[in-house]
């Protein structure tokens, strides 16, 4: 009778099998089958703008810093006109942040245009 005593005893406390070690490097590594991924691009040229669009065909969220290219008005047009045209293709959003940057985001995600904090200027 002892033993099964001494059993019982034994199964409210935790042992070497009861855990297993986790190596957390691989929750750390990231590629990009793991969901959406922001992107920061600098646009400091219009021939830039394929590489920039590829992201934004490829689903990604894009920051787009336009400081670059802010001083050639016909340049900026042309850039903010193709990716708008690429962002409509894949029915995202698109919406400026401040002065120099522009957040690009793919289809199912929107951008809310209002602040929540700070009101007006």
């Amino acid at each position: 009778m002892a033993s099964f005593l001494d059993k019982l005893r034994q199964l409210g406390r935790p042992g070497e099998d009861d855990y297993t070690e986790v190596d957390l490097g691989q929750f750390e590594e990231m590629d990009s089958s793991s969901g959406l991924i922001l992107r920061f691009a600098d646009l400091a040229k219009v021939e830039m703008l394929p590489e920039i669009k590829q992201e934004i065909y490829s689903g990604r969220i894009l920051l787009v810093d336009i400081s670059g290219i802010k001083r050639d008005k016909d340049a900026m047009d042309k850039a903010l006109g193709e990716l708008k045209k690429a962002v409509d293709d894949i029915s995202g959003d698109i919406a400026g942040i401040g002065d120099d940057l522009i957040a690009v985001v793919p289809s199912g995600i929107r951008i809310d245009r209002e602040k929540i904090i700070g009101g007006t200027d």
